[in-house]
């Protein structure tokens, strides 16, 4: 797959997000959809994603991002267009 074929998006999911598996879950779906990226929390509470891989299956991610696993409460998301850097793998830090 070439980076032509490749889009990347970066997502910030606000609410209650942190304590309750977001980033593990994340990356356990990323793995399963074909993305690579990365997935962290940030300090002020909210939790910062970097996606790419094939079209579809990014928007795959970017639309879980908006429900999040079972405990979460999403009370907003932004996302933003990213550059396409050849990611490799899926880390969470």
């Amino acid at each position: 797959m070439t980076t032509d074929d490749r889009v990347a998006r970066e997502v910030v999911v606000h609410g209650l997000v942190q304590g309750v598996l977001f980033r593990d879950s994340c990356r356990r779906q990323a793995l399963d959809a074909g993305v690579e990226g990365w997935v962290r929390n940030e300090y002020d509470g909210s939790v910062h994603a970097l996606f790419e891989g094939p079209p579809g299956a990014v928007e795959q991610m970017v639309s879980w991002m908006h429900d999040g696993p079972r405990n979460a409460i999403v009370e907003s998301v932004e996302v933003t267009d990213a550059e396409v850097q050849g990611a490799s793998g899926f880390q969470v830090s």
